[in-house]
């Protein structure tokens, strides 16, 4: 398992202007609750969305333990899952919002020994595409980035930093681009091709 650090969401967003509203995307309940408590705390509907939760750990399959493969593609698939839906019907109901989703690389061409993450994130592409269909009679607009893993090796010299992503991120979000929809930025320098 990859040790990742821990990221203080409340000091981050006190710093920021922002608002923390923890929660574990894994249970739609759970996420429900933190989007009420995110939306009484900032007065307002939440209208712009970035699923960026994940858990990531590598294993060769046959050695990897059933239930952290699964737990990688609930907290990834199933967490943009809980949170799009929570949102959705409020987003609708007032005519638009944006939904980013946050995949990688491994969603679009796989990767060796780390087959939970390349199916949770296929999957999180997938669902831009169906939910950008789905959504987009209602004004809201679903779209996904897919940035190469931090430190690839890229055609381009370098991977994208996390300001690029981010750019990338608020670029999706911004509502005057209203017909772009299912649509993943693929951000992987030249190492995975864009295929209809």
């Amino acid at each position: 398992m990859n040790d990742l650090p821990v990221v203080d969401l409340r000091g981050l967003a006190a710093e920021i202007g922002g608002i923390a509203a923890p929660g574990d995307v894994t249970r739609p309940d759970g996420v429900r609750a933190m989007l009420g408590r995110l939306e009484r705390a900032a007065g307002e509907p939440v209208g712009v969305l970035v699923a960026a939760a994940a858990h990531r750990t590598t294993a060769p399959l046959p050695k990897h333990d059933p239930d952290d493969w699964w737990h990688v593609v609930d907290t990834s698939l199933g967490g943009a899952f809980a949170c799009a839906q929570a949102v959705l019907p409020g987003m609708a109901e007032r005519g638009g919002g944006r939904i980013v989703l946050l995949a990688s690389e491994a969603g679009l061409a796989g990767r060796a020994d780390a087959t939970a993450r390349s199916a949770a994130h296929a999957g999180v592409i997938a669902l831009a595409k169906s939910l950008g269909r789905e959504a987009a009679p209602f004004g809201v607009s679903v779209n996904a980035v897919a940035p190469a893993e931090p430190g690839a090796r890229t055609p381009l010299g370098h991977a994208p930093t996390a300001a690029r992503v981010a750019a990338s991120v608020a670029f999706l979000a911004d509502s005057r681009l209203p017909t772009l929809v299912g649509q993943t930025l693929n951000l992987t320098g030249g190492r995975v091709r864009a295929r209809a």
